[in-house]
């Protein structure tokens, strides 16, 4: 049985706030791929990146959905169910 999100009324229409993730644009760093806040709008990079600031985000703001902005990526993920996001 697949789980289900129970957090679909946290998002929000959002602009993303960087063009790149914000941390590690402010200090100088690379990372791997982008995930977007969609309580705040947040940009940060992926938990295969070295500093994981999107999921930072989450256990400082408790924001459970996340979007990849990747070019020709469109999922959604929730960090408190740990599932795809429909």
């Amino acid at each position: 049985m697949s789980k289900t999100c129970n957090h679909l009324d946290s998002i929000q229409d959002v602009t993303p706030s960087a063009k790149g993730c914000e941390e590690c644009l402010a200090i100088g760093d690379r990372w791997v791929h982008l995930r977007m806040c969609l309580s705040c709008g947040h940009v940060g990079c992926c938990d295969s990146s070295k500093n994981k600031h999107a999921t930072k985000h989450f256990l400082a703001t408790n924001h459970p959905i996340v979007q990849s902005v990747e070019p020709g990526e469109n999922w959604r993920w929730c960090y408190i169910d740990q599932t795809l996001v429909r």
